[in-house]
C-alpha cells in the first residue's frame, strides 16, 4: 500500500500535468486529493496557489501559498509565488520582501551545490 505522503505527492504531479494542459478543473480536483492524503503536502500547496494565481483567484492564491510557506519557510519557489501574489495585490513591500527571501534562499541552494558558481551571487540577469 502506497504511504499517504507518496499518494499525495503522486497525485500531486498528476494535478501538475493536467494544470499544464489547462485542465484547471481536475488539477484542483487532484491537488484536494493529494491533501486529503497528506494535508502537509508542500508540492500541492504550492499548486494550488499557482492554478488560483493563473486563474487570478488572489485571495485564494495567497491562501494556498501562506499554507504553502508554514511547511517550508526557507523554499525559494514559495516566496517566488508569494512575490508574484503580493506585486499582484498591489503591495510592493510586500512583494519586494518575499522577492529578496527567495533570491536569498535561492544563493543558499547555489552555495550548498557542489562544483556550483560560488562567484556569482547576484543571481540570472543581475
Amino acid at each position: 500500500m502506497e504511504k499517504p505522503e507518496a499518494l499525495a505527492r503522486r497525485l500531486a504531479d498528476e494535478a501538475a500535468f493536467h494544470f499544464a494542459v489547462g485542465d484547471e478543473a481536475a488539477a484542483l480536483t487532484g491537488l484536494r486529493s493529494a491533501l486529503g492524503a497528506d494535508p502537509a503536502c508542500f508540492e500541492a500547496w504550492l499548486a494550488i496557489a499557482e492554478v488560483h494565481f493563473a486563474a487570478r483567484r488572489l485571495d485564494e492564491a495567497l491562501e494556498a501559498a501562506d499554507k504553502a510557506l508554514g511547511l517550508r519557510p526557507k523554499d525559494v519557489h514559495v516566496h517566488t509565488s508569494l512575490s508574484r501574489i503580493w506585486m499582484e495585490r498591489g503591495d510592493k513591500p510586500k512583494a519586494e520582501h518575499h522577492g529578496a527571501q527567495a533570491r536569498i534562499f535561492g544563493w543558499g541552494e547555489q552555495l550548498k551545490e557542489p562544483g556550483g558558481d560560488k562567484g556569482d551571487l547576484a543571481g540570472p540577469g543581475v
